[in-house]
């Protein structure tokens, strides 16, 4: 999930840019430090925003620069398991699909899709099950439960894994199918518990 985190920092100003805006100065070594790294307590770093440096900054002897507290926001993308999320399919491979959620993606294994025995054809990008016939293709829209997640640190990137294995989980098409079927059944259900109600 996104989330903003509110991060207390010290940043090092260094000689080359004291005649410069101190917030200016101070976001630019921010953006550097944070942004597009990953770190298992923050996730996925986005972006960096609403800085603000103490102007009154300590000097330390032998190094030129000042040093200055600052606050910042970060937002960041952090999945977590048993999360579910929605994103596309921008991928297809010999093992599975690859499904871009928040600023990463994610795999969807074919073990983790369906029961049904599926073809995936890689050069059309399209993922097919031989007796129900569903499909998943580049660009499909899917909503997926995460199942696993390994963050490094650093710019290195991380591994999710998702599935869609469960009810209402799947391709959005297929979902909007179940819940049209699950509408009919319930009127049925109440149809007949009413007929029976007028019997008796």
């Amino acid at each position: 999930m996104f989330q903003i985190l509110e991060v207390e920092d010290v940043v090092r100003i260094p000689p080359s840019s004291f005649g410069d805006p101190l917030q200016e100065v101070a976001q630019s070594i921010l953006k550097g430090k944070y942004e597009s790294t990953i770190s298992p307590e923050m996730g996925y770093v986005v972006l960096i925003m609403n800085v603000k440096a103490d102007r009154t900054g300590k000097i330390i002897p032998g190094d030129g620069a000042t040093y200055h507290t600052v606050t910042l926001n970060i937002l960041t993308f952090l999945p977590k398991i048993q999360e579910i999320i929605e994103g596309e399919v921008v991928e297809i491979t010999d093992f599975g699909a690859f499904i871009r959620i928040g600023p990463t993606d994610a795999l969807l294994h074919l073990s983790q899709i369906t029961d049904d025995y599926l073809n995936s054809d890689v050069r059309q990008g399209i993922i097919t099950a031989s007796q129900s016939r569903k499909t998943i293709k580049v660009g499909s829209r899917m909503r997926v439960r995460i199942t696993a997640v390994s963050l490094g640190r650093g710019a290195a990137m991380g591994k999710i894994g998702v599935t869609c294995r469960q009810p209402y989980l799947g391709v959005v098409e297929w979902i909007e199918e179940e819940v049209k079927k699950a509408s009919k059944s319930d009127k049925a259900s109440k149809l007949e518990k009413s007929g029976k109600d007028k019997a008796a």
